[in-house]
Parts: structure tokens; C-alpha cells; sequence
């Protein structure tokens, strides 16, 4: 048997709105998801994060991206097609938080969830719970071998 430690969940917050990223800071602190949380503000500069370019060489791979779809830089539907398009980033989940009217633009993105804004802090939490839930069960970290 493996005694198992577990690290932080990676997340990746790409939002331009002081306002709506500490809303999502804020409720992902309150949950009991156990993360490391990068805020960046600007699709383009959320890219060079996701493929390890310029300063963001040794960025960490995020396990989970939080992504508005109107952003400066790239928007969030170009990142996301980008993303989807990379074979090394397309399995990357994804949970779009935008305006009502974008719902439409989603069903085409390969999204996993998407919440409207302003968004609802419980259901906000159930589903990076569900989408932690199922990182850890494939994060297990042998800490040691045992003898036979």
C-alpha cells in the first residue's frame, strides 16, 4: 500500500474585471478546494502562461482554467480555440464566466461548464468542487514504496 499526498490544485483565472476576479478569489478561498490560484488579465499574456513562453518560461501547468471570453489582448474564444487546437493543452478543462448572451458562442468551444455573470457563488463552488473531485482521484503521488 502507497501513502498518497496530493498537491494543490493549479488554476488558472483569466479575467479583466478587478471586480468579478475577486469574486472568484473570494469564493474559491471559501470552498474547500485545496488550489494555487495565477490571476492574469489579458488573453494574449494568458496564452505565453499556457505555452511557456517569454517570463512565464516556468509557469506551472494549470489543472483548471477559469476564462472570461471578453478580454484585451486575445479574446477568450480565440485563447480557447487555441487551446483546443494544441495537443498538448486541449484536454485542459475549462470554465467560461461571461455575460448571458455569449451561452451560444460556448455550445461550439468544448467548454466543460459555463456560469454566467454575475456569478452565482454555490454554484460557482459545486462546480470546481466536481472538477477538483475528479483531479484528485487522478493526483495520487506515491510518497514511498513499500517492502515487500
Amino acid at each position: 500500500m502507497h501513502d498518497t499526498v496530493g498537491r494543490p490544485m493549479e488554476i488558472l483565472l483569466v479575467e479583466d474585471s478587478v471586480v468579478f476576479a475577486r469574486l472568484a478569489i473570494a469564493a474559491l478561498n471559501k470552498g474547500k478546494v485545496q488550489h494555487r490560484l495565477t490571476w492574469l488579465t489579458d488573453g494574449a499574456e494568458a496564452w505565453q502562461f499556457l505555452r511557456n513562453n517569454g517570463a512565464y518560461i516556468n509557469a506551472p501547468r494549470p489543472d483548471l482554467l477559469l476564462l472570461d471570453l471578453k478580454l484585451p489582448g486575445l479574446e477568450g474564444t480565440e485563447l480557447l480555440a487555441n487551446i483546443r487546437s494544441d495537443e498538448c493543452l486541449k484536454e485542459l478543462p475549462v470554465i467560461v464566466m461571461t455575460g448571458e448572451g455569449d451561452a451560444v458562442v460556448c455550445k461550439d468551444l468544448a467548454v466543460d461548464a459555463f456560469l454566467t455573470k454575475p456569478l452565482e457563488i454555490d454554484g460557482f463552488l459545486r462546480i470546481v468542487q466536481q472538477m477538483s473531485e475528479c483531479w484528485q482521484a487522478d493526483m495520487l503521488v506515491p510518497t514511498h514504496q513499500a517492502t515487500v
